[in-house]
């Protein structure tokens, strides 16, 4: 049995189409403060011979739209962008992994395409308390945890935006952080994304691949994909999102003796790395490549690296007073593409060109079950 979401086909068609039109978003209520520990005890998945599944369909088109890839990192730090003509002031992406990790276009998303997505945030709020997550196989309850993070994120990024850096957006009436505000609502649990994450699936996951699946707006952290978790991929995607961080600079990278990994694993560490240090290492050589797998084994030391912040947009979380034109039928017409925008367009085809000349750009096969396949297909391996 499926779960179907109420969120109508209409709401998919404005996020899709982008087009300014008028839409209220929902009043959120902020809760300020950590919930106790306790509150989180009824979350402790008791998964039964439960066969329900939720459809994530609304989420996957959102994310076709909204998610731009930027393909997989070339361990080459890109230099600072050059200033703009007259000024010493460089708009946009400058940092020097501003070409990894795929970037949500919260610069081209207008009202009417935040709205569905505050809509669908409450729906899977609400799926979550009518119904009993923790009776779900634990691939459900984990694809679940994850989308609910990643749709919340998202939505209160685009409903700020421009917002340079999510970690420093500040919401409601007590300004908290977006990472520690609980205006998610789970059964009567106000939650915050860090609570789904340390609270939820850290304590009651064992593998520490779960640590990819959370989308916190960043360019550090790890990447959003342009399809839902579900119970059926979710495996799949966090082997895909785990081996795509850990190869980038922004998972790990090296300085004299010392090996500098990413922030985000100290914050797992109490859950999965406590010594941070030789367990880490195994995890990060359990995904890397040869090269980095040398690197690894190379440097005795760990220590936590600086974090890059900034919002995972196209635009760097800021709106350039100048816009390039395109010409129709002999007259200029605005648009939204930002010189900003386009350096990092440029750039980015000049990478994935690079990528495609060295062979490093490849394509993923899905295999479909064949026609006429019963269409619920067998339970994935779980996530333990």
């Amino acid at each position: 049995m499926k779960l179907r979401s109420i969120a109508t086909m209409a709401a998919v068609a404005a996020l899709a189409s982008a087009i300014p039109a008028q839409a209220q978003v929902e009043q959120t209520v902020f809760v300020s403060g950590t919930a106790a520990d306790a509150e989180f005890d009824r979350f402790v998945p008791r998964p039964t011979d439960e066969t329900t599944q939720i459809d994530y369909s609304f989420f996957n088109e959102a994310l076709e739209f909204m998610v731009l890839r930027m393909g997989p990192s070339t361990r080459q730090g890109e230099r600072r962008p050059d200033a703009n003509l007259g000024t010493r002031r460089v708009y946009g992406h400058d940092s020097r992994v501003r070409l990894e990790g795929n970037r949500v276009v919260f610069s081209f998303l207008d009202e009417a395409a935040v709205a569905p997505l505050a809509e669908y945030r409450r729906d899977l709020e609400r799926i979550a308390s009518e119904t009993d997550i923790t009776r779900l196989s634990r691939n459900e309850q984990l694809a679940f945890w994850m989308n609910l993070h990643n749709v919340a994120v998202i939505e209160q990024i685009a409903l700020n935006y421009p917002a340079p850096s999510p970690s420093r957006l500040k919401l409601g009436p007590d300004k908290t952080p977006l990472d520690t505000t609980r205006f998610i609502n789970v059964a009567g649990v106000a939650m915050s994304p860090r609570d789904i994450r340390t609270k939820i699936v850290f304590p009651n996951w064992n593998s520490p691949d779960v640590i990819y699946g959370f989308f916190r707006g960043e360019v550090g952290g790890p990447s959003i994909w342009r399809r839902a978790y579900t119970g059926q991929n979710i495996n799949e995607l966090l082997d895909i999102s785990a081996k795509e961080f850990v190869n980038s600079l922004r998972g790990v990278e090296a300085y004299g003796s010392n090996l500098l990994v990413s922030a985000i694993y100290e914050e797992a560490a109490p859950f999965y790395f406590p010594q941070m240090g030789a367990d880490l290492k195994a995890h990060l050589s359990s995904h890397a490549q040869e090269d980095v797998q040398g690197l690894i084994a190379s440097k005795p030391g760990v220590k936590v690296n600086t974090y890059v912040d900034t919002v995972a947009d196209l635009a760097g979380g800021e709106r350039e007073p100048v816009y390039n034109t395109i010409l129709s039928d002999g007259n200029a017409q605005g648009t939204r593409i930002t010189p900003s925008i386009a350096r990092l367009m440029i750039e980015r085809g000049e990478k994935l060109e690079k990528l495609r000349r060295e062979g490093l750009l490849r394509g993923r096969v899905i295999v479909l079950p064949p026609t006429g396949a019963e269409e619920t297909p067998p339970p994935a391996p779980e996530v333990e």
